[in-house]
């Protein structure tokens, strides 16, 4: 009691690290240590007192000089007031708790801390959402208590949005920018804070408007302004290389229906109509490359493209 005492009044409470021993004899009166303590283990010491109190071999008068020093009982809520902790250090740097999973605050790791409070928190939910269907609830271990969650609301509301974090810190970033009275970043490369490319996200967002849930779109039109891609925006489909043989394999087929054979010219260039009636385009194909590029890659075609090239006798 005599060290615990001693530490309580150098650092307020008695969160000792499992490892901690007061200091060897010769340092022990230089920090603040009597000699008859040095190399005491008072991590060890803090650890089975916790034991003994969870097992219910302490007496009440023991617990209340304890909890007057400000012992805390559990090892899962140290780790989690000292998580807390730096979740606000870092919250109070950056103006958000939507941390990237490599951020760190002061040596802690924040991130990882802040997906694992993530999962806790949806699994709570989950919880709470079979609970209230009638449906049998799983064990609630590892379930985050309401008091927890409030606790990191207070500080920052959106800390656990149902869609991914990086758009929300995006969403976070690009309405903090609009604050500050600039404007909306339409471009790459135009507006980048905290390492997000906030323009390359505006335009993500425009182009997957229909990807996003209706809240994202209110969000984003309402917050932000935001008004979804026209179909002119849109960047055009990428054709497949399924797509691609396919028209090939057309025009040659036209050319052949035309020519009566495949002996085509090195340069020569066969336009395929390509949609339906009300929606077709001519396509300009480099019918002559493609087919000399399929006599050299023969030994590597499937048997089925093989055998479905048009011949001549």
């Amino acid at each position: 009691m005599e060290a615990a005492v001693i530490y309580a009044r150098a650092h307020g409470d008695l969160r000792v690290p499992f490892t901690f021993r007061v200091p060897a004899t010769e340092d022990a009166e230089k920090a603040g240590w009597p000699a008859s303590l040095a190399n005491f283990p008072l991590g060890q010491w803090t650890a089975d007192a916790r034991r003994f109190y969870n097992r219910g071999d302490m007496d009440e008068e023991r617990v209340a000089q304890l909890e007057k020093l400000g012992m805390v009982w559990s090892h899962f809520d140290v780790a989690w007031q000292e998580g807390l902790a730096a979740a606000r250090g870092w919250a109070a740097e950056h103006g958000h708790l939507l941390a990237p999973l490599d951020a760190a605050f002061q040596g802690a790791a924040v991130g990882i801390w802040l997906k694992n409070a993530r999962a806790a928190a949806r699994k709570a939910q989950e919880i709470e959402r079979r609970r209230a269907e009638g449906l049998p609830v799983q064990s609630p271990a590892g379930a985050m208590t309401r008091e927890r969650r409030e606790q990191l609301e207070e500080i920052d509301p959106s800390w656990c949005p149902a869609w991914p974090v990086t758009w929300q810190r995006c969403f976070h970033l690009v309405r903090q920018h609009l604050d500050t009275g600039e404007t909306l970043p339409t471009k790459a490369g135009e507006v980048v804070r905290q390492g997000e490319d906030l323009g390359r996200w505006v335009t993500s967002v425009r182009h997957g408007w229909d990807q996003l849930t209706t809240v994202q779109q209110w969000m984003c039109e309402q917050v932000l302004g935001i008004e979804p891609a026209s179909e002119e925006e849109k960047p055009k489909p990428r054709t497949s290389q399924a797509d691609k043989w396919a028209m090939h394999y057309a025009a040659a087929s036209q050319f052949f229906a035309r020519e009566g054979h495949l002996t085509v010219p090195r340069k020569h260039v066969e336009t395929i109509a390509i949609g339906d009636g009300q929606a077709q385009r001519d396509v300009p194909l480099k019918l002559g490359t493609w087919v000399d590029n399929q006599r050299r890659r023969a030994a590597t075609l499937t048997p089925e493209r093989v055998s479905s090239c048009p011949r001549s006798g």
